[in-house]
């Protein structure tokens, strides 16, 4: 009774054990160390801290002090009752005090103190175990006799009299320990594997981590860049807005000058032609015909009326050819300075090459536009494909680059990237039907995929695709493909180990596709 009401005491109110590492707050309670940490950290966003026992309430995190007495109180319990542990079965016979159990008998599915241990059966039958409640459990529920054997045809436990003459006569069966050392075996096995696998996926999610925190502060470190970058920009746009108004204003007052000047030429002029006008008038007014006669004055102007009219029409022109070449002059450096911001390097044509393409696809004199023209009657040679393919004079054995085609004129294509090395003749010289090429591909109306080593991903088939960006980075083994509608849209990505050369490559089945410029670059971002 006295060892019952000690263990009472010494039971923790949140975990409802035996103290672990007791500790004290301040109200007196005491808790296990761990249950205690664990609810002050749930009231951390609470703007008070409270006793799970009598509520007391802290402003702040209470301090735990370590109650060493009761850490000695509890050892020493611990110490006097190794067998009876934390399982709280009682003793089934102890009716007047509880007692804990030290053993249970399957045979008389009781659980026994130690007083009562000392005078129980020892014959065979009575088959001790640890405590434990599930008594029923260890024995058959047919014969009510103990499990002793294993069938491992069934895979069940059983008694004698299953064996000998139940349902599992005859079949392959152990002893219930034997079976339980093998099935041990196998589940330290499992546990091995299990604990690899584990490490592995451990491995994976810290690598994974990693890459997001990576991920996380290149994009930080791009969004800074960007936000350098427009306010950068804000500025140039700004400087320029002031340069071509400042150009305006300037021709406007030179204008205004030379307007000014003519102005006040004519008005010399207006004057002169006043005084003469006055002069006629007289001589109108005269009725000597020989005076009016003998007057030998100019009567008009016309050279000089048609002079003065040429120079102010000139006068009041402003050069907007001018002020054009300024503004479009100053957003090609501030475009320049955005390449260079990102590290793009000048634009370097792709051109098709003739020699490769096939019998059905003719090639502009620009060596931009691929259409379908049946016959073309070109010679056959190693180089030309025998389907309706072509690919680029050059290739891009590195660096990264993008080049962009124009498909809004036909419904039958595809675009991608190959190999030098690709077939030119038979099925797998087709784009996407070898290892040697990735391409976007298009059938009829809205129906779009990405083919790979004759491996085919379908994509959505609302996809507004007039205009397709192919995106390379050799080194890092991507390429990607995007449709430049608004806003751009990524349509997917590969990633390989790239071996040779990449070059542009088109395929086309009816209407004509159109090449613009690659843009290189031969450093990462930011």
């Amino acid at each position: 009774m006295a060892s019952a009401d000690l263990r009472q005491e010494l039971i923790c109110s949140i975990c409802l054990s035996i103290y672990t590492d007791p500790v004290t707050l301040r109200c007196g309670h005491n808790f296990c160390r761990g249950c205690i940490d664990r609810v002050l950290d749930t009231q951390k966003g609470s703007a008070v801290y409270t006793c799970p026992e009598c509520r007391a309430k802290f402003k702040k995190c209470p301090a735990l002090q370590r109650n060493i007495t009761l850490c000695n109180i509890v050892g020493s319990f611990r110490s006097s009752q190794p067998d009876q542990g934390e399982t709280g079965i009682l003793c089934t016979y102890c009716v007047d005090s509880p007692v804990l159990a030290a053993k249970s008998c399957l045979h008389c599915e009781a659980s026994l103190c130690d007083k009562h241990l000392r005078v129980h059966s020892k014959a065979a039958e009575h088959v001790l175990c640890d405590p434990t409640t599930a008594l029923g459990n260890r024995k058959c529920s047919v014969h009510k006799r103990i499990l002793e054997f294993y069938c491992t045809e069934d895979a069940a436990c059983i008694c004698v009299s299953c064996r000998l003459d139940g349902e599992h006569q005859g079949h392959q069966v152990e002893l219930l320990d034997e079976a339980y050392e093998k099935k041990k075996e196998k589940l330290k096995d499992a546990l091995q594997k299990l604990t690899t696998k584990r490490a592995e996926t451990e491995k994976r999610v810290q690598s994974l981590q990693e890459r997001r925190k990576e991920d996380q502060r290149k994009a930080a470190g791009i969004k800074e860049s960007v936000t350098a970058l427009f306010r950068d920009l804000r500025r140039q746009l700004e400087d320029l807005e002031k340069r071509v108004l400042c150009e305006i204003s300037s021709q406007e007052q030179r204008v205004s000058l030379s307007v000014s000047d003519l102005i006040q030429q004519l008005e010399i002029k207006k004057d002169e032609l006043s005084r003469k006008m006055r002069h006629i008038e007289e001589l109108c007014n005269m009725s000597d015909p020989l005076t009016v006669l003998q007057d030998t004055g100019d009567l008009c102007d016309n050279e000089g009326r048609k002079r003065h009219h040429t120079q102010v029409h000139g006068a009041g022109d402003l050069d907007v050819g001018l002020i054009s070449e300024t503004t479009r002059r100053g957003l090609s450096n501030i475009i320049r300075g955005i390449n260079l911001c990102f590290y793009m390097q000048d634009a370097t044509d792709i051109l098709l090459d003739v020699t490769t393409a096939g019998n059905n696809i003719e090639i502009s004199g620009d060596g931009k536009i691929a259409s379908v023209s049946l016959n073309q009657s070109r010679p056959v040679t190693p180089e030309r494909f025998q389907c309706d393919q072509v690919i680029s004079t050059r290739g891009f054995p590195s660096g990264r680059h993008y080049w962009q085609v124009d498909v809004s004129k036909s419904l039958y294509w595809r675009v991608g990237m190959c190999y030098p090395s690709i077939s030119r003749g038979g099925h797998q010289s087709y784009m996407g039907y070898n290892n040697k090429s990735w391409c976007l591909c298009k059938r009829g109306f809205n129906q779009y995929a990405v083919i790979h080593d004759s491996r085919e991903i379908q994509l959505p088939d609302n996809i507004p695709c007039d205009t397709v960006r192919v995106y390379l980075n050799y080194e890092a083994g991507q390429l990607s493909f995007y449709s430049l509608c608004d806003p751009i849209r990524h349509l997917h990505t590969y990633s390989a180990t790239f071996t040779e050369p990449l070059h542009a490559a088109l395929c086309i089945w009816g209407g004509r596709i159109t090449v613009s410029k690659a843009i290189r670059s031969r450093e990462k971002l930011p």
